[in-house]
């Protein structure tokens, strides 16, 4: 079926269907005033974006529920239409915190569930009230990590209707595997969020996660903001000279070249964006298709290097980048 604005999901394991272009909205709650991000779910709704990606960490649901909830209520969608992503941070991971944190995103979007909750990095950390646990040097305090027994707790949060379906983010091989070979498994991983664009292409956890029916969801589709956290080795992909003569070819902009690539690839992207043209201009991806020799030319861009390489907790026993996929 060829995809198009109004139609263009992909369908899960589980039976239920994502779409595959979504609205990320990470914000350093520092820099971003009051308000911004709900203006920008409310106007990507109106553009006909239906998937929206969010967080506990991102300190803005209360933003993103209110645009989704007003946008219902003016009959511009129905809540089944909204695919919503919310994710478990690392000091929630022992079991008995994983219902009531998914309790919080739902209080704070004021909605009765979510389409999908996932585990949002392998690496547990002190269970508290503090996002990110220190010690007085200010070393990271992380805490024993049980992939199974959070994930049994995602499981009975899908029983409990709290959330449709269930994932993981950054996951690799390995992990993916403690939890697909479980014991008792009663809810597979539908979706691996990991990073993934022309510069990062993911070829082999793509490869294995197809064999698995797990969608990949990329994210930082089109590189990253040059934050000082990132991995600034790499060039910036939205300058890179292949896809910059391929969008002049096609009258569109590197950035939505870079998407076509992924979404071409059955990989979900879900370009974060506040910036009104911007948020247009990443939604038109399916007025045009790259070739098949196109698509041979972007993944010869591969570099096989992260922007995120979140080393600051390279030391966990569960950090996940040091195997090859």
């Amino acid at each position: 079926m060829a995809m198009t604005a109004n139609s263009h999901c992909i369908q899960l394991s589980d039976g239920r269907r994502m779409p595959l272009i979504g609205l990320g909205t990470y914000a350093d709650p520092k820099k971003t005033p009051k308000g911004t991000c709900y203006k920008a779910v409310k106007l990507a709704i109106e553009i006909g974006y239906r998937h929206i990606d969010g967080a506990l960490l991102y300190y803005n649901e209360h933003e993103v529920g209110q645009a989704i909830r007003e946008s219902v209520a003016e009959g511009k969608v129905k809540r089944e239409d909204i695919y919503y992503c919310g994710k478990l941070w690392n000091t929630f991971q022992s079991p008995e915190l994983v219902r009531p944190a998914l309790e919080k995103t739902l209080k704070d979007l004021q909605l009765d569930y979510v389409d999908l909750y996932i585990i949002e990095l392998p690496m547990a950390f002190k269970p508290g009230n503090t996002l990110y646990p220190k010690d007085e040097n200010g070393k990271y305090i992380y805490h024993k990590t049980d992939l199974c027994a959070t994930w049994e707790a995602l499981e009975a949060c899908v029983d409990a209707g709290l959330t449709r379906s269930i994932g993981v983010s950054n996951f690799n091989r390995r992990q993916l595997e403690l939890i697909m070979n479980k014991p008792g498994l009663k809810y597979k991983p539908v979706s691996n969020q990991v990073e993934c664009h022309p510069y990062f292409t993911q070829p082999k956890l793509l490869e294995y996660c197809r064999e698995k029916n797990i969608v990949i969801v990329g994210y930082s589709p089109l590189g990253t903001s040059r934050e000082y956290w990132v991995n600034l080795k790499i060039p910036p992909l939205l300058e890179d000279p292949l896809l910059t003569s391929i969008a002049k070819k096609y009258d569109k902009t590197t950035a939505q070249v870079a998407l076509r690539f992924n979404i071409q690839r059955r990989v979900v992207v879900i370009p974060k964006s506040f910036n009104p043209d911007r948020m247009k201009e990443n939604f038109q991806v399916f007025d045009f298709s790259l070739s098949d020799e196109e698509m041979k030319a972007i993944e010869g861009l591969n570099k096989n290097i992260r922007y995120v390489e979140l080393l600051m907790w390279k030391d966990h026993p569960e950090y996940p980048f040091n195997e090859e996929f």
